[in-house]
């Protein structure tokens, strides 16, 4: 058997691959209609400027300058408050990746100092006196333990596949984590036995027989499932405690007394067709004998056992077969009776949570308005913010995300950043927040950051409140009307803020305004606005786009002659869409888009997830409605040039949409060129530094080419 992917309602919006999992480089494959070299557009100099050498260091942010970057994640705060653990990623030039080293602050002075290179996931023993981590010394992740007061470090596992989901037991004695166990998988024929002794045969024949049997990022999925190990924490056998044909994902959860590890998983002979589906069950770790504690239907995950041992916290939702939900907090007992919601009426979608020390409240990671925040909810349903400013949820685009952690006495550790800052570590304590790291000192002190204003206005097609940031041409003067590029989120059940992003300071340093805009559809304004295209999509999405593209030009910002559109996975959806609507865009780029509903439900890495819950039907049943949602429709309209742009090994989004709408596109003479970038997944599309500012050189490129629009020839009439 396979691995499967796990799915949410967020099906496109992925982050960069974790550095273990990137992809190797693979041979250039970009095919044109026409000659495009990814070349940055320069940004716009001042007449003392030109014809004369620069004499300073480039103040606008240059492609070169990814590989300066570094942002923080995962950071771990001690029970006691005084360390806080981190991951520093940042970007090696001569590996052209990005890279991961742990670092330890200390919260008094703010003074830092390096733990260990190579190595992620760091999380502190119950007293504080060990961090344990996975690292790739040596070539593949094992488990490592470091004794913080002598900074001994000793490696505890020499597992054939990457550990995850690591969980100190209450004691400290034991580790528990969880594995892919691989098996055979299944087998059908074999070659002639008379092969000669030397003889150069083919390789033998790969059989699959799951649903989904590849996954972006992962690509053919490796026969076995992943189950849940325990292994001593100064070393010994790691031990096996799940067995069967299921995925026993984590977290993992310890309950008080050492015995008992909770976890979710969909046990059920179905889990393959139910891509939503789990629950939370107890593993009684002397017998290995499993209790289910739940049993609705719908996602029960993350469970987190109190402080006080009496209660499970854990997030999920009821599954109506729609294609967004917010994800809602909950508490059970420890024997799963009692189960209610907490907060029931917050309108929001829960993404991560911690007890407080008294277990009388949690804390909860969640997107308002575009903006990640922490709110600390009690068990009377009373809600308040803790901290604000998180970010991290990506370099390349604005989107919200961070994490966060809690010490015992409340001071809270947390990723947070702004539009000129990618995510720093800061700490929150009694309401007031400070910035403990400084990751890219060198170049905030040289470089001018394009400006990020917040803007709203009223969809076209019933009013609803549409909110967007648009960034600003670095020295933008006030009244100066310049080209304006719409940048278009993917998910689509995700959302753009007022976050650092890479692709946005580039298009700004060319001296384009950028356009980040959310749409109904988009999290963080509620439940019912995310809703808004269920079975809908793409739709009434489109008049609010371009509402808001209006409202940049009526702030006299946009230029409404010099208009450009992109976007990515959802984004590029709604790319293709938009050019088969209107010809007010004087070219775009559409980035890994889907284009085909038939071929996206049957071809992606989500089968048992798209035709049942984006489309409520599978195309057999529903051809129509697959059509009609599908941009390939449209393109018998479309006069706009368009790039297409795609990761060589996207599974999510899989290359042949890309080639579809490339060829349809070729077939109605429409200008169009298409773009692989090589060895790149869907959400890996951005990982690697240079393929990163190249995509983005390449996509200046083609508007830099267009800027003046183009029209067909009136010999050149187009193939019906």
């Amino acid at each position: 058997m396979r691995k499967t992917a796990l799915f949410s309602a967020t099906i496109f919006a992925f982050a960069a691959q974790p550095l273990w999992a990137q992809q190797e480089e693979a041979p250039d494959t970009a095919l044109a209609s026409e000659p495009v070299t990814a070349t940055p557009t320069p940004a716009p100099m001042s007449a003392s400027a030109v014809g004369s050498a620069r004499t300073g260091p480039e103040r606008r942010l240059t492609g070169a300058d990814l590989f300066d970057l570094s942002i923080a994640s995962d950071p771990q705060i001690a029970s006691d408050g005084r360390h806080i653990a981190y991951v520093r990623r940042s970007n090696d030039i001569m590996t052209d990746r990005a890279v991961s080293s742990i670092w330890l602050i200390d919260t008094a002075t703010g003074a830092e100092t390096p733990v260990v290179g190579g190595a992620f996931a760091p999380r502190w023993s119950p007293d504080g006196k060990r961090l344990a981590y996975v690292s790739t010394d040596g070539g593949s992740a094992q488990l490592w333990v470091r004794w913080m007061d002598g900074g001994e470090a000793v490696r505890l596992t020499g597992l054939p596949t990457s550990p995850s989901s690591l969980a100190w037991s209450p004691d400290g004695r034991s580790i528990a984590y969880t594995m892919l166990v691989k098996d055979e998988g299944p087998k059908f024929g074999s070659a002639p036995a008379n092969k000669p002794e030397g003889a150069k045969w083919a390789d033998p024949l790969e059989v699959r027989d799951l649903l989904t049997y590849r996954a972006d990022g992962q690509g053919y999925l490796e026969p076995g499932f992943e189950k849940i190990f325990l292994v001593p924490a100064t070393g010994g056998a790691p031990r096996q405690l799940t067995f069967g044909p299921y995925h026993d994902g984590g977290p993992l959860s310890w309950s008080r007394d050492g015995r008992t590890l909770y976890f979710s998983a969909n046990r059920r002979p179905d889990w393959e067709s139910d891509p939503v589906e789990s629950e939370i069950h107890a593993l009684d770790i002397a017998s290995g004998t499993i209790a289910t504690l739940t049993d609705r239907n719908g996602p029960d995950a993350s469970p987190l056992v109190s402080p006080d041992g009496g209660k499970i916290a854990y997030l999920g939702f009821d599954d109506a077969g729609r294609a967004y939900e917010n994800t809602n907090l909950y508490v059970m007992n420890r024997d799963g009776s009692g189960r209610r919601a907490i907060a029931e009426n917050w309108d929001y979608s829960v993404d991560a949570i911690q007890w407080a020390a008294d277990s009388r409240a949690l804390y909860a990671q969640y997107d308002d308005h575009g903006e990640t925040k922490v709110a600390r909810i009690g068990l009377d349903g009373a809600v308040r913010d803790v901290a604000k400013g998180l970010s991290g949820g990506g370099m390349d685009r604005p989107y919200t995300g961070g994490s966060f952690t809690v010490s015992d006495g409340g001071a809270i550790a947390f990723t947070g950043g702004t539009w000129a800052r990618p995510a720093e570590v800061q700490l929150a304590r009694g309401g007031e927040s400070r910035i403990l790291t400084d990751l890219n000192r060198s170049l905030r002190e040289v470089k001018s950051f394009g400006e990020v204003r917040k803007i709203t206005t009223a969809s076209s097609h019933d009013g609803k409140t549409i909110e967007g940031w648009l960034t600003l041409p670095p020295g933008h003067v006030e009244g100066q009307r310049v080209p304006l590029i719409l940048e278009i989120h993917g998910g689509p059940f995700t959302a753009y803020g007022p976050h650092f992003s890479t692709d946005n300071q580039l298009y700004a340093a060319a001296g384009y305004a950028v356009l980040s805009a959310n749409p109904r559809g988009s999290t963080s304004y509620g439940e019912a606005f995310a809703q808004e295209i269920d079975k809908a999509y793409p739709g009434n999405d489109y008049y609010d786009l371009i509402s808001i593209v209006d409202r940049s030009i009526a702030l006299g910002i946009a230029d409404p002659d010099a208009l450009f559109v992109t976007g990515g996975s959802g984004g590029g959806v709604l790319t293709s869409w938009i050019v088969g609507k209107t010809n007010r865009f004087k070219a775009a780029v559409t980035q890994k888009p889907v284009i085909n509903w038939t071929t996206q439900a049957l071809t992606a890495d989500g089968p048992a997830f798209f035709g049942r819950y984006w489309l409520g039907a599978q195309p057999w049943e529903k051809p129509e409605l697959y059509w009609s949602l599908s941009p390939l429709s449209l393109v018998g309209q479309v006069e706009t040039p368009t790039m297409v742009v795609v990761g060589a090994e996207d599974y999510r989004t899989p290359v042949s949409e890309s080639e579809q709408y490339y060829t349809a596109l070729r077939l109605r003479g429409v200008p169009t060129a298409l773009v692989k970038v090589p060895g790149a997944s869907h959400g890996g599309i951005a990982a690697r530094p240079s393929q990163s500012a190249a995509k983005a050189s390449a996509i200046l490129a083609w508007f830099e080419k267009y800027k003046k629009g183009w029209t067909r020839p009136a010999t050149d009439a187009p193939t019906k």
